[in-house]
């Protein structure tokens, strides 16, 4: 069995100019889940797990406008929330989550998000992508949170190969320029979701294409 051939890893110059070119793209890269506060982003991309983003806006439009506050969630009760998310993948969960953080942040936290990473991870239903999230799109912090598409494209591409999501982020984070950090998680994942897709890359229309390490691009 021939020995697969490794992959150069990204100069730090090589990713600075990978950046630069989805930043031209998208100048003002945003989340393209629909959230009010940080307290709905939370709960957006919670139930953004294994369901797309489409599908929990749809989901989300009613629940908000019933419920956009700990408080008001914790009222509308686990069957309230059941019944507006019935449509997302693993709903009766995602319920029993949404409404155990909500008393959690009453509880713990004085019905405000946390902010730190550790904080956001004691809450039900949040792991380390979902706080990474909230972290970066409602307080601006420089955190990369590697999904599924991020995951696909720093190790198609090149960019920051790993062998799970965690390596990935840590190499994201030893590779990236700083003034690219804030953007860097959204830049990636929409290049992943609309040009770098999994089944078959668009190759011809990449921004990247002479960057990228990927060998089978798709043909012209």
């Amino acid at each position: 069995m021939p020995k697969k051939k490794k992959i150069p890893p990204f100069t730090t110059e090589e990713a600075a100019d990978l950046y630069a070119r989805l930043a031209e793209l998208r100048p003002d890269p945003r989340t393209e889940l629909e959230y009010t506060n940080p307290f709905t982003l939370v709960v957006a991309v919670a139930l953004s797990a294994q369901a797309t983003d489409v599908g929990v806006n749809k989901a989300t439009k009613g629940l908000f406008a019933a419920a956009d506050t700990p408080e008001k969630m914790v009222a509308l009760g686990e069957d309230g929330i059941r019944e507006h998310i019935k449509t997302i993948g693993l709903f009766r969960n995602k319920a029993k989550n949404v409404y155990a953080l909500s008393k959690r942040i009453i509880e713990e936290f004085g019905g405000e998000v946390p902010t730190s990473r550790e904080a956001l991870e004691s809450l039900p239903g949040v792991g380390r992508k979902t706080a990474n999230v909230v972290m970066n799109e409602a307080f601006g912090e420089p955190t990369i949170a590697v999904d599924t598409h991020i995951f696909r494209v720093s190790n198609r591409t090149g960019l920051a190969p790993g062998k799970n999501p965690l390596e990935v982020e840590k190499r994201l984070e030893a590779i990236t320029p700083a003034d690219f950090m804030k953007g860097a998680h959204h830049w990636l994942i929409l290049h992943g979701r609309y040009v770098c897709k999994a089944r078959k890359p668009d190759c011809p229309n990449c921004a990247l294409a002479d960057l990228c390490r990927y060998e089978a691009k798709t043909p012209a």
